[in-house]
């Protein structure tokens, strides 16, 4: 249980923060110092955690990773649901916490699909190939024989900035749907919660091709081969 409660709180730091961070700084296209600002928040919430909670669960908080590490056979079927409901839980909890500070007029930095017009077909592509990319840097550099040991944090706090600098252009960057679904279940903003969909559905594409491309490029286990 402390693994689901580590989850939990990780994503509840990482939602609160991000968003929080988007609110406070009025993030949008052409603010570009809180374009930056926001992508460091999740970056660093993301290093923060995975220093704070790495140890007991990890620090997965984000469903679409965790999606990744039980199809590359790191965790079970069992433990997988426990994380998916601590970050479902954390994720809702900080939405609640944005909007009883900001109010749901604020937009809690809830995504959306305005920068594709709209287009759901192109907010799947945006999410899952983001996404993709950003579990493959957890799933390499968290692999046990060729990961980054204890620098594994800071790189993917590092690579989730520059997703952000690239995604939230587009929409708002989730590659996480635990973040998204908070804000958008408190969002005033009615387009948030029919689009919701995308942003869980698109990462979770993202994740099982991440998972895919660590299987053509990552180790293959063989002492006596090299890739």
């Amino acid at each position: 249980m402390k693994k689901y409660f580590a989850e939990a709180i990780g994503t509840f730091v990482l939602t609160f923060l991000g968003c929080g961070a988007a609110v406070s700084l009025g993030c949008a296209e052409s603010n570009t110092a809180a374009v930056v600002g926001t992508a460091i928040a999740f970056g660093l919430a993301v290093v923060a955690m995975a220093y704070t909670i790495g140890g007991v669960s990890g620090c997965h908080i984000n469903p679409a990773i965790t999606l990744g590490c039980l199809l590359d056979k790191r965790m079970t079927v069992k433990d997988a649901c426990g994380y998916w409901c601590g970050q479902i839980v954390g994720g809702i909890i900080a939405g609640a916490l944005l909007v009883a500070i900001y109010g749901c007029e604020s937009g809690l930095g809830a995504n959306g699909l305005g920068g594709v017009d709209g287009s759901a077909t192109c907010g799947l592509i945006v999410e899952a190939v983001l996404t993709a990319l950003f579990v493959l840097v957890v799933l390499g550099t968290t692999d046990a024989k060729v990961g980054a040991g204890n620098f594994a944090g800071l790189a993917i706090g590092l690579s989730l900035i520059l997703i952000h600098l690239v995604g939230i252009h587009f929409t708002g960057t989730s590659v996480n749907p635990a973040r998204s679904i908070g804000p958008a279940l408190f969002s005033a903003n009615a387009d948030a919660l029919s689009s919701l969909w995308v942003f869980i559905v698109g990462p979770l594409i993202g994740s099982v091709i991440a998972v895919i491309l660590w299987k053509i490029a990552g180790p293959c286990g063989c002492d006596n081969c090299e890739k």
